[in-house]
């Protein structure tokens, strides 16, 4: 699996996803670092079949209504800290790598991991 995320996102944690083995963009990694349009996050996530992990709703819409992007990690916990931030994503990776075998949509909030109906 692989992974593109977002600006909103310390650079920490594309580095903690690395550490997982895994394949993972940050927007700092692109030419025009964190001023990368959502519509080039998306057709990068399209061309290479990265889960896209953002904040911004707008990415939810078009994949609601677009299917692009085709795997969205949502992350709705309003202002966190990084260590915290992280700290959530360690606490509930297993059950993200889990779930994205099977749904292609998922919510983290401060509560937890969820799938949200469509």
């Amino acid at each position: 699996m692989k992974f593109i995320v977002d600006a909103h996102f310390p650079y920490h944690l594309a580095k903690f996803i690395r550490a997982k083995g895994l394949d993972t963009l940050h927007t700092d990694d692109l030419p025009l670092k964190e001023r990368t349009s959502d519509r080039e996050i998306r057709r990068i996530a399209a061309a290479e079949n990265r889960v896209v992990i953002s904040k911004d709703s707008d990415f939810l819409d078009s994949h609601l209504l677009q299917n692009n992007p085709k795997m969205l990690l949502l992350v709705t916990t309003g202002n966190i800290r990084n260590p915290e931030l992280v700290a959530l994503f360690e606490e509930n990776w297993d059950e993200i790598m889990g779930l994205f075998k099977v749904y292609d949509y998922l919510e983290l909030s401060n509560a937890g991991l969820s799938v949200p109906e469509k």
